[in-house]
């Protein structure tokens, strides 16, 4: 191993002139703004690390968890820049046994970089270690030292740079202090805070977190910025951050607990995570932002799930019921009406044109466009809003329904959308494309479709008031589910959509179309014992959904719709697996199903 330890005049230790549009590449949030004003944006909520983060809540660190470190900066050819600014003996040799592990551990070349200088920290020749460094590893002291030295300087674009390409940034206490947006700068129970490097975007950290008993005082930040998610990590904890994933590995020795704060006479939410866990960050930020803002109140006071204007028509995944695709063409304004299909749900790459639009065309629609947004900045896009405000039709696809939630929420296009229906259109979607129509948004975890109830993605687009729709419904029994989403939201309607089948939703009225059955779960109050707790609805039958109750007589009609055991249905985008989409009995529980995981 290599190792360079390079002092200027000034006992300091070594810049690469790295373009500010590293910074500007960054999807973090920027700390200074949360600062002023804690609200977040649509690109804050969905914003991901890039690279890895490597998060130490301090004390001694076990040898094994610090080589994970060097295995993500590349193992034996990892180039590690070691900071000791933090410390108080950086700039004696008594810092020695804090890095004696770095200069110990097989890698390619190892850094040791230290000045308190803040010209020399935006000095070239100072950040030239960083031009080819892989991991860059804070060690601990005080956290207000790092900032007061690097934050805003070409040390901490490289750093950044470090990141963009893939790399891994590290620390340990004050290593890890100064890793989010708002810092804890001491204090405690009542904490003193100040501006970090930002590196992980939604959150306040606070290292030796059970150790110190410091549970009071991050919850005193969170009480001032009630949207960040506390992430406190104990000592010998170790929390990775990879994209939008958080962990603590397994080769810790203590424990990391999330905290969001207390909203609306609500507790603060406190989850404990063991080595070994991991959680979806991106909608554990969602939650914090949504328990002090939420975008939908699933309560009685809701309006009934009913249109004002234009036009819905949401099918339960497999093919697209003819009937409904010529309504939802004339609902968008016939042939020759613009219709823009939206295929964000299906994953990162588009699907083929033809899968997309083909349908479509094949019924007659002449002018029909596909577009495929994936980030907030994307929907934002002017050829994407322009596409938009000419349309008479919008169409989702199925596939995975957070990713909708995470392109559009709170976008120049999510307003744009309800601007088609006030102006007469229709939107349409199947499958996850169908779920997200809704104000309560079902299936909407990240790392699997299986939950019914996702926090953190539980708010749909709400074009149909008070409701949810689930799809695939008898196919993957899932009654049971829907029957704990009443339990929990009683003032919902729940709509289970069978594959290959479809409702159109005009007014407060909707209709059913297609080979199978739409199940309605409507009541209020539980059902009384051996009735069962939803209605059935078949092709041609039509329903009220204001007054909740079906429309015309269904008298002979009950043989024709009861739910028949054994029915198996084609697969799906949003069913790759086979087997799961098995019929089962009338309130039966729903067979295990296989998790999706996040891609």
């Amino acid at each position: 191993m290599k190792t360079r330890t390079k002092a200027d005049r000034q006992g300091c230790w070594l810049d690469t002139g790295l373009s500010a549009a590293l910074v500007m590449l960054a999807a973090w949030l920027p700390a200074g703004r949360l600062l002023a004003d804690e609200s977040p944006t649509a690109a804050d909520h969905a914003a991901t690390v890039s690279g890895t983060l490597f998060i130490c809540g301090g004390g001694r660190m076990p040898d094994a968890a610090l080589q994970r470190f060097i295995d993500y900066a590349g193992g034996s050819s990892a180039h590690v820049v070691v900071i000791t600014t933090a410390s108080e003996t950086a700039d004696s040799a008594e810092v020695e046994p804090r890095i004696d592990f770095w200069r110990r551990a097989r890698m390619g070349e190892m850094t040791v970089l230290h000045t308190r200088s803040r010209e020399t920290a935006n000095d070239p020749d100072f950040c030239k270690p960083f031009e080819n460094a892989t991991g860059v590893w804070f060690i601990g002291g005080h956290q207000h030292r790092l900032i007061d030295t690097y934050r805003g300087t070409k040390v901490e674009q490289a750093i950044r740079g470090v990141l963009e390409r893939g790399g891994v940034v590290g620390g340990t206490s004050a290593g890890a202090a100064v890793m989010s947006p708002i810092m804890i700068k001491g204090g405690n129970p009542q904490a003193e805070v100040g501006e970090g490097f930002g590196f992980l975007p939604g959150t306040v950290i606070d290292q030796h977190f059970l150790k110190r008993k410091r549970q009071d005082r991050l919850l005193h930040v969170l009480a001032i910025y009630p949207k960040l998610v506390g992430v406190g990590i104990d000592e010998g904890a170790v929390v990775v951050v990879r994209g939008r994933r958080l962990s603590v590995i397994k080769e810790s020795e203590s424990s990391v607990v999330t905290c969001l704060a207390p909203v609306d006479g609500r507790p603060a939410q406190i989850v404990t995570l063991k080595p070994g866990t991991e959680l979806d960050l991106v909608a554990l930020r969602r939650t914090a932002s949504t328990r002090v803002q939420p975008r939908w109140r699933f309560d009685d006071a809701q309006p009934a799930p009913a249109l004002a204007q234009g036009t819905l028509v949401l099918a339960g995944g497999g093919d697209v019921p003819s009937d409904a695709t010529r309504r939802f063409i004339d609902a968008a304004g016939g042939n020759d009406a613009s219709i823009v299909v939206v295929t964000t749900a299906d994953g990162d790459q588009p699907p083929p044109e033809a899968k997309a639009t083909g349908w479509l065309t094949a019924a007659g629609a002449n002018q029909v466009c596909r577009i495929h947004v994936r980030t907030p900045q994307e929907a934002e896009d002017p050829a994407v809003l322009d596409l938009l405000r000419t349309a008479g039709g919008v169409w989702f696809t199925g596939g995975r329904q957070w990713r909708l939630v995470d392109a559009f929420h709170d976008t120049a296009a999510e307003r744009l959308f309800q601007e088609v229906l006030k102006r007469g259109g229709a939107i349409g979607g199947s499958a996850a494309g169908a779920s997200i129509v809704a104000a309560y948004l079902v299936r909407g975890n990240p790392l699997t479709n299986k939950p019914m109830m996702a926090q953190g993605y539980e708010e749909g687009f709400g074009f149909l008031p008070c409701a949810a729709v689930d799809p695939f419904f008898s196919q993957r029994n899932r009654f049971a589910d829907m029957a704990e989403l009443k339990q929990t939201y009683p003032q919902l309607v729940g709509l289970g959509l069978d594959e290959g089948t479809a409702i159109v939703v005009h007014g407060q009225a909707l209709q059913v179309m297609g080979r199978n059955r739409v199940c309605v779960f409507d009541r209020r109050e539980p059902a009384p014992a051996g009735e069962r707790d939803f209605d059935v609805l078949a092709a041609g039958d039509r329903y009220d959904l204001a007054e909740r109750c079906r429309l015309g007589s269904d008298e002979g009609d009950r043989e024709r719709i009861e739910l028949a055991a054994g029915t198996v249905s084609s697969a799906d985008e949003d069913n790759p697996e086979p087997g799961a989409d098995d019929t089962a009995a009338d309130n039966a529980e729903p067979k295990p199903q296989p998790a999706l995981v996040c891609e």
